[in-house]
């Protein structure tokens, strides 16, 4: 029997104000446990929140980046639950008014283009972190994520298959590091997504019933956990038993999903409209202001990338899905005014030396214009290509200047032809092995040959010199 996979996705984002949604804490990450805490984030009696606008005006940003429809009046609501991270009992969110709704993002998978409907925008407050000691065989609080302002982004359940969850992720994570919302950091969960999955049977219309894994705090976690929920789930179906509404918890270390509890419903959770906070009216002029002050967003930068600069599609997917490697093009074509070789640098070095060093995009350090500054160096002939990345390699790394790097450590090209032809009759003097077999019509000395002359001359020369010469010497023989 063959099964359909219907998912839906709520992601929840932490914005990166500098302060909580309801208090003026820090929301700093790795502060000393419970340092980043006051009567109002931790729920004292009497205290009162005061809403922070600039939260506010993070959901308008992300709303209208994802075709949402900004809702004018909108309130907040308070959920009733009991959980040790959360100190007040409950969390003030958007049941009824949220502030963005009916919107979507663009996907392309293997070719097929889909729009991902976004259901609604809503904004919240986190809750604190449990921490497990097994020392002590114990869990502690830490207070400090209460009241991290989040926009939870609940999509409608448009997913067919893990590609496709994806692709969303990329493209959602890529907009909101654009419009500076979030850092989207999920090794500290700045992002985290709550997966909905269901299976049926091919040619069933009523959609199976769903389970919800939690707070999967990475592309790849969120991929086995689909795959691993959605074998779990054929497999009760096919014993002929049903499969149970519940929030489940993945563990990526097991490969596998346990149930955590009975999945709620909003009744379930007693909303009831915020007592504390008076509701949010936002004018046509504040989101026009918003509007105006987007930038420009991945897929247009895409197409302005492959009409501008004639680029490979490929190669502007991967440029543009990064907030930081758009930064890496731009400023380093603005050095050298070769977008090509930029691109090809970012798609070569750059990827290389992120990948072997384990960084995150959003993590690279080095100056944009040190890549710009040295494929000018290349371009003028003062180094060679090995050499370059070579440099680059220090620039990744150490942040260094490359012009500066270079003086200092004597790597400018040898130029002087005279010198190259000197060290080419050296070796070939020193290799009379390789002459007779050179001789004998062995076509491969010859790069033995250039090998040593580059070895001698410690890389510092033109290869294509070096090629011209060795074929010159060669064929005085």
């Amino acid at each position: 029997m063959e099964f359909l996979t219907t998912m839906g996705l709520e992601v929840h984002c932490e914005l990166s104000t500098k302060t909580k949604i309801f208090c003026s804490c820090s929301t700093e990450f790795g502060g000393e446990p419970n340092t980043h805490v006051c009567e109002v984030c931790t729920g004292m009696p009497g205290s009162l929140p005061m809403l922070n606008e600039q939260v506010v005006e993070y959901a308008i940003r992300t709303g209208l980046a994802t075709n949402c429809t900004i809702t004018q009046y909108n309130k907040f609501d308070r959920k009733n639950y009991f959980y040790p991270d959360l100190p007040k009992a409950y969390q003030v969110s958007q049941l009824y008014m949220p502030i963005c709704q009916n919107g979507h993002i663009d996907i392309e998978v293997n070719g097929v283009k889909k729009a991902i409907r976004i259901k609604e925008i809503h904004m919240e407050e986190d809750a604190g972190k449990l921490i497990h000691d097994p020392w002590d065989d114990c869990s502690l609080v830490d207070y400090n994520r209460c009241g991290v302002p989040l926009l939870e982004i609940v999509s409608e359940p448009d997913f067919e298959s893990g590609d496709e969850v994806i692709a969303y992720l990329t493209k959602l994570k890529s907009i909101l590091q654009y419009i500076d919302v979030s850092d989207c950091k999920m090794e500290q969960g700045s992002l985290r997504a709550d997966v909905n999955l269901s299976v049926r049977p091919v040619g069933q219309t009523e959609l199976g019933t769903r389970t919800e894994m939690k707070n999967i705090n990475s592309f790849k976690a969120i991929a086995r956990a689909i795959e691993g929920e959605r074998k779990r789930q054929i497999e009760v179906i096919t014993d002929g038993k049903k499969v149970v509404q519940e929030t489940r918890r993945w563990d990526d270390n097991k490969g596998s999903s346990f149930a955590m509890r009975s999945k709620e419903n909003a009744q379930d959770y007693r909303y009831f409209p915020e007592p504390d906070l008076v509701p949010i009216e936002i004018s046509d002029e504040w989101i026009e202001k918003v509007k105006n002050g987007l930038p420009e967003l991945p897929t247009a930068k895409k197409e302005r990338y492959i009409a501008e600069y004639g680029l490979p599609e490929y190669d502007v997917d991967i440029i543009t899905g990064s907030k930081y490697l758009v930064k890496i093009f731009e400023k380093a074509t603005e050095i050298c005014g070769e977008p090509k070789e930029v691109s090809n640098w970012i798609m070569g070095e750059v990827l290389r030396m992120a990948s072997e060093t384990s960084t995150e995009f959003e993590d690279i350090k080095f100056n944009p214009d040190s890549l710009g500054k040295l494929i000018v160096i290349l371009k003028n002939k003062v180094i060679n290509r090995n050499t370059a990345k070579e440099v680059f390699e220090k620039v990744f790394t150490d942040d260094i200047d490359p012009e500066k790097y270079i003086k200092e450590n004597g790597l400018e090209m040898v130029t002087d032809n005279g010198a190259v032809e000197a060290i080419v009759k050296a070796v070939i003097e020193a290799n009379p092995k390789a002459v007779a077999e050179f001789k004998g019509g062995s076509a491969k000395v010859k790069g033995f040959i250039i090998g040593q002359c580059m070895k001698q001359l410690k890389g510092k020369a033109d290869p294509g010199t070096v090629n011209k010469i060795v074929a010159e010497e060669l064929e005085k023989l």
